[in-house]
């Protein structure tokens, strides 16, 4: 049996059955994925997992970095993921290949629990069409080298004006991701909150700030003096997501729709923002400390 996270604790559920179908989302651009993919699905069937398509299945295993993840996240909404890494960095999918065929034993014993992650929904104000990002939404100036004039509100509030190369908004999952690259800080999953870091802002004072998830924010393209104005590209998860002129507003939130993400039993995340970041801290001996 897995287990559920319900304001940040965990309780048992049968979400997902034990004897469970499984879809194997692979990266088909990478000949090594391809290969751990077909000899996954082996393990998988012989362990009495049923391999099916993506329409019909239970838990998405994705097969790839940490883009492979995301895509399968967007591509099949509301079906809990498990990543697998064969690429870069591999926050997200964090499992390595040493550990794949662990894996495969742990959703057999139900060994695994499911984490919901917030994501967010973006839309251009005066339109229907929304983004979804579980990562972040970037709102960036184009091929241009002047920055980026844009104006924040919170739930109604004027925050502040930013003159900058652009405005990370962020979910705690993509914390770690362009949001820390730009100087924000490291949320964890269960944080209920949102980070808003600025990129090269013009001025020293202006600094990354985090807020409750449940507030909404509108995000305003502003004109220069002259009337020019900045063409504004928005990303939802590196994907274009919208295209901004001067004058037209953005608005985020947080989406209706969580992230179900598998993570095994014995997962910590404090251990993988250490090896995955490369956090180690000083080693500084104490007065009249032993060395081992």
């Amino acid at each position: 049996m897995a287990l559920v996270a319900s304001n940040g604790r965990w309780s048992a559920s049968k979400a997902i059955d034990a004897a469970m179908k499984v879809h194997f989302y692979i990266n088909e651009a990478k000949e090594r994925t391809r290969a751990a993919g077909d000899a996954l699905k082996v393990i998988a069937q012989q362990s009495g997992i049923e391999v099916v398509a993506a329409s019909v299945a239970d838990v998405l295993v994705a097969i790839g970095g940490d883009g492979t993840l995301l895509r399968a996240v967007r591509e099949f909404p509301g079906i809990p993921v498990l990543g697998l890494n064969l690429g870069g960095l591999g926050y997200l999918a964090n499992i390595e290949e040493k550990d794949f065929e662990k894996a495969m034993e742990a959703l057999v014993r139900g060994d695994y629990r499911v984490s919901n992650r917030t994501a967010l929904a973006v839309r251009k104000v005066g339109t229907e069409e929304w983004g979804f990002a579980l990562n972040d939404v970037v709102i960036m100036r184009e091929m241009s080298g002047q920055a980026a004039l844009l104006d924040l509100s919170i739930d109604g509030h004027s925050a502040t004006h930013y003159f900058a190369d652009g405005l990370v908004i962020a979910t705690p999952t993509g914390s770690t991701a362009y949001s820390l690259s730009a100087g924000g800080p490291v949320l964890m999953p269960d944080s209920a909150s949102f980070v808003v870091t600025p990129m090269n802002p013009h001025a020293l004072g202006v600094r990354p700030m985090v807020v409750s998830d449940d507030v909404k924010f509108i995000v305003t393209s502003r004109r220069r003096e002259t009337g020019e104005a900045e063409k504004i590209g928005v990303y939802a998860d590196g994907c274009v997501a919208f295209m901004l002129d001067g004058d037209e507003s953005l608005e985020i939130r947080k989406s209706e729709l969580a992230v179900r993400m598998l993570e095994l039993v014995g997962h910590d995340p404090y251990e993988v923002l250490a090896r995955k970041l490369g956090w180690s801290g000083a080693r500084v001996k104490l007065a009249g400390a032993r060395e081992d």
